[in-house]
């Protein structure tokens, strides 16, 4: 039985924005990125680098928290459909969903050009390349 979610941390990013971190939930993903998604390229500016930099350890190596679709909401989170595509790869907890048959091989650009990784796409939305945030970032 999955946990119910629950909001754990919950930081400024910017004078409109925060990065929330939750934790439990239905395990569910988005199958395609939503019209803001910050890893599609046409995205870029939409959110302030420090909600990047909030969000860059999702993208180290064997990381267990995931970068959520910020339009699933806290109440019933999803793993984010960019970050499946570019930015998961060496994520412990999507790695062990997907050996387990809990994340499929379902999930597509949408016919949208996406940011080739994390440090990329954080880079591209105003982190300086050489913030320590983003340098563990592969």
């Amino acid at each position: 039985m999955k946990k119910q979610p629950k909001i754990t941390q919950v930081r400024r990013a910017g004078a409109e924005h925060q990065v929330v971190t939750v934790e439990g939930g239905t395990g569910a993903y988005r199958r395609e990125p939503c019209p803001d998604c910050p890893w599609r390229v046409d995205a870029t500016g939409a959110f302030p680098a420090e909600a990047f930099k909030h969000s860059a350890s999702t993208a180290y190596d064997m990381a267990q928290h995931t970068f959520a679709c910020h339009q699933s909401g806290a109440k019933k989170p999803a793993i984010c459909a960019g970050f499946l595509l570019r930015g998961a790869d060496h994520n412990l907890t999507v790695r062990l969903k997907r050996m387990s048959g809990e994340i499929r091989d379902d999930v597509f650009d949408g016919g949208h050009e996406l940011h080739d990784g994390y440090r990329e796409m954080a880079i591209a939305n105003g982190v300086h390349p050489d913030d320590p945030a983003i340098a563990p970032c592969r």
